[in-house]
C-alpha cells in the first residue's frame, strides 16, 4: 500500500487542580448537531436558575468558552452563591483572555474560602496591569509551595517592584533564582532587562554576556531579540550583528531568524528603542518563560493556557506570546480559535510570515484548502522565491487532487533553491508522489529515486518507491529490500507494516502477508483500506469467512481519502475473489534470505 505521508527543573504544581472537573471536561468529544441549538433554545422556557448553566455546560463541552463564561455569568446573576461554579468561571474567563473579569471572580472565589494559589496569580497580574504594584506584592506573596517560592513568585515581584520604581528590591526578589545553576540563564535574562531599564547600562551588560558566552546557556529568540537591541541602543551595533548571524542557521525559527538579521543590520541606533520600557511588558517576558516550563509538567496545557493568556494581557503587543497561545490552542484541536490568534499578528511583526504560514496549516487541517492555498499565494506574490510558501502551496494543490497544479508549484519551490541539500528531499518526495498520481509514473521514479539520495533511504521513500516496483513487477528484489527497510525504520506504522504484508501478498506468499496484515491492523484499526487487505489475504488462506467480514468491515469505515474501490469489494463479498494479478517472477532465496531480520523486530 502507498502512503503519503508529506507531511532540568520538573515543576509538580500539586495545589493546583486546574479547571477542577473542567480539566477533563475540556478534552472530551462532544456530539455535533443541533445539541447546543436545542437548548439555548428551551432555556428560556426553564428555570432561570438553571437556563444559563444548561446553555453554558453545552458552550463548554464544545469548547466554545467565550460563550460558556458569558452564559455562566449569566447563571451567577439569579445563584451568586454558587461558590463552585465562580470557583471555576475565573479559570474559563482567564483562559479567554478576559483577566479583569477573571480578576473579579477570583477574589470572590478568594472570600469564598478558596485556597487555590491560581486565584492570587490571577489577581496579582490583573492588579500590575491597573499599576497597583504594592497590592500586586501582597497578592503574589499569598502563593505557597516550593515551585512558587523558588521559581514563579521571584520572576512575579521582581517585576512589580520594578513598577514602584525600586530597583535594590526589583534585583533582590531575582536572589533565588541566582541560586539555582538551572535558572542562571533566566536570572541573568531578567536581571539584565531590570538593570537596562533603569540605564544601569554595565550591570545589564554583564548580564547579558553571562547568557552570550556561556555556550551551555540556552539563548532563546526572545533572548537574543533583547540583547541585539541592547546592543544596538549601546553603540555596539557590530556585537549585535555578529551575534545574530551565529544563530542564523538554527533549524527552529529559521524564518523570524533571517527577518530579525535584516531588522539587526538596518537598525537606526538613534532610532531604535527599547523593547521593554515598563513593568508590565517585564511581567509579560516572566509569564512567557513560566508558560515554556509549565508546559513540560504535569498539567502541561492547562497550566501553559491560563500563563500565556495573562502574559498576553501584561503586554497586548507581545506577539511571540501570541504565538505560543496559538501553539497550544492547535494542541488542543482548537484551529479556528488559533487562526483568530494569528489574525492578531501584524504584518511589519517578526512574527508575521511565520503566523501565515501556521494559519494556513490550520484551514488545511481543517480541510478548507482554498482558504489555506489563497494564504500561501499571497506569500508567493510578496516573494516568488519563497521556498515554504511554494511548496505549502503545492501540498494544497495535492490535497485538492489538482496534481499538475500540485507538479507545477513543487518544481517551482525546489527551484528557489539555493543549493539541494539533504533537507531537500521531502519536495523530491512530494513532487514524486505528484506525478505517480497524475499518472506520469517515468518522472515519479526518477524523483522518488533522488529523494531515497537526499533522505539517506527514509523510510517513507523507501516504502513508495519499493511498493510501486513491486505492483509494476520490476526491480522485485531491490523493492523488497526498500519496503523491509522501510519497516525496520518504522514497525509501529500500520501503513508501513500493511506495506510489507503487501509486498508478501504480490509475491504470492500470503501466510506471510496475513500475519503482517493483522498487525497492521492492530495499529490502524479505523483505516478501511488495510481492512481490505487483510480481507485479500484471509481469503487466499482459506479464511474466506473472516476476509467477508474484513471486507464488510472496510465498507463502514471512514475512507476520507477515496483509497478502496467501494464497488469491486461489495463484488468480492458477493462472488469471492477471482485470480490475483500475475505474481512477478522473482529469487525466492534472495527473499527468504532478506525476510530474516524481520525476526529482529518481532
Amino acid at each position: 500500500m502507498i502512503r503519503t505521508k508529506i507531511i532540568n527543573f520538573s515543576l509538580i504544581l500539586i495545589s493546583i487542580i486546574f479547571f477542577s472537573s473542567c480539566s477533563n471536561i475540556f478534552m472530551k468529544k462532544t456530539q455535533e448537531g443541533d445539541e447546543r441549538t436545542s437548548v439555548e433554545n428551551r432555556q428560556m422556557q426553564v428555570n432561570p436558575k438553571y437556563g444559563a448553566y444548561l446553555a453554558g455546560r453545552v458552550a463548554h463541552l464544545r469548547r466554545d468558552f467565550n460563550t460558556a463564561a458569558d452564559f455562566y455569568e449569566k447563571n451567577l446573576e439569579v445563584t451568586p452563591e454558587n461558590k463552585d461554579l465562580v470557583s471555576k468561571i475565573y479559570i474559563i474567563l482567564a483562559s479567554e483572555g478576559r483577566i479583569s473579569e477573571a480578576a473579579h471572580y477570583a477574589k470572590k472565589s478568594i472570600q469564598n474560602g478558596d485556597n487555590n494559589n491560581f486565584t492570587y496569580i490571577i489577581v496579582a497580574v490583573d492588579e500590575m496591569k491597573k499599576n497597583q504594584y504594592e497590592e500586586a506584592v501582597l497578592s503574589v506573596n499569598n502563593l505557597k509551595g516550593q515551585v512558587y517560592e523558588e521559581f514563579i513568585n521571584p520572576l512575579l515581584i521582581s517585576w512589580a517592584y520594578v513598577g514602584q520604581n525600586n530597583k535594590e528590591q526589583a534585583l533582590k526578589s531575582l536572589d533565588n533564582l541566582s541560586r539555582d545553576q538551572s535558572f542562571k540563564a533566566l536570572y541573568n535574562f531578567h536581571a539584565g532587562m531590570i538593570n537596562d531599564y533603569f540605564d544601569d547600562v554595565e550591570a545589564a551588560k554583564k548580564n547579558y554576556e553571562v547568557i552570550v558566552d556561556e555556550t551551555s546557556l540556552e539563548m532563546s529568540f526572545r533572548t537574543l531579540q533583547i540583547i541585539t537591541n541592547f546592543y544596538i541602543r549601546n553603540g555596539e551595533k557590530d556585537k549585535a550583528i555578529a551575534l545574530v548571524e551565529k544563530y542564523y542557521d538554527e533549524k527552529q525559527l529559521v524564518d523570524m531568524l533571517k527577518r530579525l538579521s535584516l531588522e539587526v543590520k538596518n537598525a537606526n541606533p538613534e532610532k531604535t528603542k527599547r523593547i521593554i520600557s515598563n513593568a508590565n511588558q517585564g511581567l509579560a517576558e516572566a509569564l512567557l518563560n513560566i508558560t515554556t516550563v509549565v508546559r513540560q509538567g504535569p498539567a502541561g496545557i492547562d497550566l501553559a493556557h491560563v500563563f500565556i493568556c495573562l502574559s498576553i494581557y501584561s503586554n497586548n503587543n507581545y506577539d511571540l506570546a501570541k504565538l505560543l497561545l496559538a501553539d497550544i490552542l492547535e494542541g488542543r484541536g482548537m484551529y479556528g480559535s488559533a487562526n483568530a490568534v494569528y489574525e492578531q499578528i501584524d504584518r511589519n511583526s517578526l512574527s508575521y510570515y511565520t503566523a501565515q504560514l501556521k494559519k494556513s496549516n490550520n484551514y488545511t487541517l481543517n480541510e478548507e484548502y482554498q482558504k489555506s492555498a489563497q494564504i500561501l499565494k499571497d506569500l508567493v506574490r510578496d516573494n516568488p522565491n519563497d521556498y515554504n510558501a511554494l511548496l505549502g502551496l503545492a501540498d494544497t494543490y495535492r490535497m485538492l487532487k489538482d496534481y499538475p497544479q500540485a507538479i507545477k508549484y513543487y518544481n517551482e519551490a525546489i527551484h528557489s533553491l539555493s543549493e539541494i541539500n539533504n533537507d531537500s528531499w521531502t519536495a523530491f518526495y512530494a513532487l514524486g508522489v505528484a506525478y505517480d498520481q497524475n499518472g506520469n509514473w517515468q518522472e515519479a521514479e526518477e524523483n522518488l529515486k533522488k529523494a531515497i539520495e537526499l533522505s539517506q533511504n527514509h523510510y517513507l521513500v523507501l516504502n513508495y518507491l519499493g511498493y510501486s516496483w513491486i505492483e509494476r513487477g520490476k526491480n522485485v528484489e531491490e523493492a523488497f529490500s526498500m519496503v523491509v527497510d522501510a519497516y525496520m525504520q518504522a514497525p509501529n506504522d500500520g501503513h508501513i507494516v500493511d506495506s510489507l504484508g503487501w509486498a508478501f501478498y504480490r509475491l504470492g506468499r500470503y501466510d506471510e502477508a496475513a500475519k503482517y496484515m493483522e498487525k497492521a491492523c492492530e495499529f490502524e484499526p479505523g483505516n478501511a483500506l488495510i481492512n481490505e487487505h487483510l480481507g485479500d489475504a484471509y481469503y487466499r488462506v482459506g479464511r474466506k469467512n473472516e476476509a467477508k467480514f474484513q471486507w464488510q468491515h472496510a465498507l463502514v469505515l471512514k475512507d476520507d481519502i477515496e483509497e478502496v474501490d467501494v464497488k469491486a469489494v461489495n463484488q468480492k463479498i458477493i462472488e469471492g475473489m477471482t485470480l490475483d494479478k500475475k505474481i512477478p517472477t522473482y529469487d525466492a532465496h534472495f527473499i527468504e534470505e532478506k525476510s530474516e531480520v524481520l525476526e529482529t523486530v518481532e
